[in-house]
């Protein structure tokens, strides 16, 4: 469960990836040049153009969750008591992931107190 992590810094990790990914096209395009010469021209352009095309996706990514986290309700979690945004009915907290809703009917509910007599100590026999 430590892997699931927020609506907005999901989509943050999905623009963080489409900017690695035409980065690397650009350089596998770049060095299309070394490997295979004049024809090596013609596939740099590709993928040139094709990691920019994933750069400004990214970048369209970034520029719709700023937009989203702008607008995001900031509440306290109750289990670490940072401050986090949520998004939808349902998300997890940004530090320690736990699951937040709005709706109280899929809220779990905390154990009651131990009864007194459950918690009161069994006398010894001497």
């Amino acid at each position: 469960m430590k892997w699931k992590t927020s609506k907005i810094s999901t989509m943050r990790t999905w623009g963080l990836l489409l900017v690695l990914i035409g980065l690397g096209l650009c350089v596998f395009g770049t060095s299309g040049i070394i490997l295979f010469g004049e024809v090596g021209k013609i596939i740099a352009g590709v993928f040139m153009v094709l990691g920019m095309i994933s750069c400004f996706v990214s970048m369209g990514v970034y520029f719709w969750v700023g937009m989203l986290s702008t607008n995001a309700p900031v509440l306290e979690c109750p289990e670490c008591g940072k401050r986090t945004k949520m998004l939808g009915e349902t998300d997890r907290c940004m530090y320690c992931h736990t699951i937040l809703t709005w709706n109280p009917d899929i809220a779990t509910t905390t154990p009651a107190a131990p009864n007194d007599s459950e918690s009161r100590s069994v006398p010894t026999q001497s």
